[in-house]
């Protein structure tokens, strides 16, 4: 079988550049232009080791010192962890992007270097796609301390709710919505407060309770009020925090 040198470093070179732009993109690193084309350059230059005649051990070493000065060379060195999260994204955005590759390769046995190409974009952009989404979406889960009236405390896991915009129209506080059945056994709900709000059917009354602070990421918020839901369907949410948090 040929092997056409050329031809390989310029494969190379095409998928390390699209790997270090994805992770350039992923950990918003805004490295210019020039140093990722280095950078890729660096990476393309790996392909001539394996032409060395050394044992299997010696190889991979020589791939890893590789990467490493590949990294940075485009991104430079602040501190290990900058360079750690580096390391992570590049590896598993390489991962990915072969493995990809590979099963087409296996499901379309005529997959040619031209196609590989044309797709592997596409599929590291989809990559940098739910990358971000779950990024949104990490970002808005909180850890909620909860502090009632009678001092006993309750820990949370907590969702900011955009669709969450319920505010007591008589006090002006902001409302946390949260499973009643969590509350039971911790405080006592004699007398609830009952709030006028809209839904998307109907108006009706949601029972609050009053309480002395509630503490999210370690700063504490004294302007909100607890609202006891019946209908809470989530396993890993808690309550529902009020969308006004992002605001402030």
């Amino acid at each position: 079988m040929k092997i056409y040198i050329d031809l390989l470093f310029l494969l190379n070179f095409i998928y390390d550049f699209l790997i270090l732009v994805t992770v350039s993109l992923t950990l918003k690193r805004n490295v210019s232009l020039k140093r990722l084309i280095f950078g890729s350059l660096v990476g393309a230059l790996s392909t001539f080791i394996i032409f060395i005649p050394i044992n299997k051990y010696l190889l991979l070493l020589l791939k890893i010192a590789m990467g490493i000065i590949m990294l940075i060379v485009t991104f430079s060195y602040k501190n290990f962890k900058y360079f750690i999260n580096n390391s992570l994204y590049l590896y598993m955005t390489s991962v990915i992007l072969a493995g990809f590759l590979y099963f087409l390769k296996i499901e379309f046995n005529n997959l040619c270097y031209i196609i590989s190409l044309l797709i592997a974009p596409l599929i590291l952009y989809l990559y940098l796609k739910e990358q971000k989404n779950l990024k949104k979406v990490v970002n808005y889960y909180r850890h909620v301390i909860i502090t009632f009236k009678n001092n006993q405390e309750l820990n949370l896991n907590g969702f900011i709710d955009s669709g969450n915009k319920l505010k007591d129209p008589i006090t002006g506080k902001y409302i946390i919505l949260i499973n009643k059945k969590l509350v039971k056994g911790i405080y006592n709900i004699r007398s609830p407060m009952y709030v006028p709000i809209k839904t998307v059917n109907k108006n009706s009354l949601l029972p609050c309770i009053s309480i002395k602070n509630i503490k999210i990421d370690n700063r504490v918020y004294t302007n909100y009020l607890l609202g006891l839901s019946d209908t809470f369907n989530s396993s890993d949410i808690d309550c529902l925090l009020n969308y006004h948090l992002l605001e402030e």
